[in-house]
């Protein structure tokens, strides 16, 4: 097979005239796309939604700006994680939202370090593809069941003895119905217009809120604030925890920035090469900018991304398009409380859903890697990322040892030279 002549183009990653259209319909209608998602993000979070929105904003001024000079991807969009929403919920949890910017900020200065040394492909090396996989399972097992109680939530003014009311029997049934029309049109438009369920979902919702009562999103307007990010912490084995959990944030932001890049390119209209380094540039300075007002970690997300090509986009102009639409709606955070929680909810089910039937990926890899992935979604689910993780690599690297020793008779200094000699020639491409 004849090899693929990379784009020959001269105009620029960022902007392009003849493009120029296109670019502003995909941007319009993933920015539009992207509203529920990351208020869904938010609230798995831990974190108010006005910031997340914040966050995506600068995340995209940041992208845009970045082709210019060192274009990473050309159609990828930036947002908030839904893989790295249990973390960043556990940060709050343990260190408190007034040193979660102070945590941000660490992390951002690791990816830093990891990009400038193009430490990337020795992670890859020490964390397997399809450990990734089902640690993103086992996160996306969390946000469905998170998010399930919003499907037969009700108001307190409906609340009564009996748990099972009309008003309960109602909700439910509007979420199996919205779950089955946004399964449907995914289904019949997710190779052309994949926006499509995310648009009649939350229109479809919107129009039944002004004719039955039903519990709505609520969105606090929390004030942005420029500060440094200092920690409020004095221990020193607090210090030492906070070190650990950024640089396992970085690394998996920086893992999940790969692994999106990979499927960004074979999506590209144009066929142009991704530059792994370049996007891990762009992540890094965004999440350090965000740090200054209380912001979240960012990455071009696939589905975001796959949105954005399919919606018409050629270059990184789409992405400052996506900025402003949800930039409109960081200045009116009231039009946010319109959304109707089932319709919120639906969303985030089918987002760990997707994420889940990531596993199914890991099939033709084998079925010992499959079983580990597996094995590794049930940790993450029940022990947490940082441990299920962990716990993975432990078995990973057991049963390798296992093998090795006992069947190809490989003595445990040799395993060990073995294992090192792979980090000292590389870990290969991007």
């Amino acid at each position: 097979m004849a090899q693929q002549k990379p784009y020959s183009g001269t105009g620029s990653a960022a902007f392009q005239t003849q493009f120029f259209v296109r670019d502003l319909q995909a941007g319009i209608i993933t920015g539009a796309m992207a509203i529920p998602l990351s208020a869904g993000i938010a609230l798995m979070s831990n974190y108010p939604i006005k910031v997340a929105l914040a966050t995506v904003v600068f995340a995209c001024f940041i992208g845009w700006v970045n082709a210019w000079f060192r274009p990473g991807n050309y159609i990828g969009a930036p947002g908030v994680a839904a893989g790295l929403a249990p973390v960043l919920a556990l940060g709050v949890a343990k260190f408190g939202m007034e040193n979660m910017a102070f945590v941000i900020f660490m992390t951002a200065f690791m990816q830093a370090i990891i990009w400038k040394f193009d430490l990337q492909k020795y992670i890859l090396m020490a964390v397997p593809e399809y450990l990734v996989e089902g640690l993103l399972a086992g996160v996306g097992l969390k946000i469905a069941l998170n998010f399930l109680t919003m499907t037969y939530e009700i108001t307190d003014s409906q609340v009564t003895d009996a748990f099972w009311n009309s008003a309960r029997i109602q909700i439910i049934l509007l979420s199996i119905m919205g779950f089955a029309a946004f399964m449907y049109l995914f289904i019949r438009f997710q190779a052309t217009q994949p926006a499509i369920p995310y648009f009649f979902l939350m229109i479809a919702g919107i129009a039944l809120a002004q004719i039955i009562t039903l519990p709505m999103l609520h969105v606090e307007d929390t004030p942005l604030i420029l500060a440094l990010p200092l920690p409020h912490f004095d221990s020193a084995l607090t210090w030492l925890y906070v070190i650990g959990f950024a640089a396992m944030l970085a690394t998996i932001d920086v893992i999940e920035q790969v692994m999106s890049n990979a499927a960004i390119q074979k999506i590209d209209p144009l066929q142009r090469k991704c530059n792994t380094n370049n996007s891990l540039l762009a992540i890094w300075i965004a999440n350090m900018g965000s740090s200054f007002f209380g912001g979240m970690t960012n990455l071009d997300g696939l589905a975001k991304s796959t949105t954005n090509k399919l919606a018409g986009a050629y270059t990184k102009f789409s992405v400052l398009v996506i900025g402003l639409v949800i930039l409109f709606f960081v200045l009116n955070t009231s039009f946010l409380e319109y959304i109707p929680k089932f319709s919120l909810a639906v969303i985030m089910i089918f987002t760990g859903w997707k994420m889940m039937m990531g596993l199914l990926h890991v099939a033709h890899y084998g079925q010992y890697q499959l079983m580990l992935a597996t094995v590794c979604a049930l940790l993450v689910y029940r022990l947490g990322i940082f441990e299920g993780l962990l716990l993975a690599l432990a078995i990973h690297g057991f049963v390798n040892y296992v093998v090795l020793y006992h069947v190809h008779n490989i003595k445990t200094g040799a395993i060990i030279r073995k294992y090192l000699k792979r980090f000292s020639i590389g870990g290969g491409a991007d």
